[in-house]
């Protein structure tokens, strides 16, 4: 079996870290975007996961708690949620657009596995919240990579 994590504090500090990397990503992208509109699709929701990032921190913090659910959180395979491949200045917008659809939809699993875990109402609303976020980025991407890649002929 693979690593898990050994506390809610490291799953925490991992989702909190895959935030800060979506965001710099995103921030990449809009950067390299010909269309106005793209570009501030990308730097929003870059700014979206600069606040997933906060709300993850207002719970490192312990504005909620895990409760007994704790365990269920430790017991996670960091496997899970881990996407191989970095942002490179030379990969052309179609491997960006696939990393890119991989990261939003590992986020959005280990958001409903931390809502599953979460015992408090207000916990699970917050990763539920979280995950929703996630699935419509990783749509946008879908739908960006229909319209400009595929037909491209």
């Amino acid at each position: 079996m693979g690593k898990t994590f050994g506390s809610v504090n490291e799953v925490l500090d991992f989702a909190i870290a895959r935030e800060i990397e979506a965001s710099e990503f995103y921030t990449a992208l809009a950067g390299r975007m010909d269309s106005p509109a793209m570009r501030q699709a990308f730097l929003d929701f870059a700014r979206e996961e600069q606040g997933h990032r906060a709300r993850l921190e207002a719970v490192k913090r312990g504005e909620y708690s895990f409760g007994s659910g704790a365990k269920r959180v430790q017991g996670l395979g960091l496997a899970e949620y881990l996407v191989e491949g970095k942002f490179l200045d030379d990969m052309t917008y179609a491997e960006a657009l696939v990393l890119a659809m991989k990261k939003e939809k590992a986020a959005f699993r280990l958001y409903m596995d931390l809502a599953e875990a979460a015992e408090s109402e207000g916990l699970r609303s917050l990763f539920l919240s979280l995950a929703d976020q996630e699935a419509k980025h990783k749509l946008r991407f879908e739908i960006e990579y229909d319209d400009h890649v595929l037909k491209e002929d």
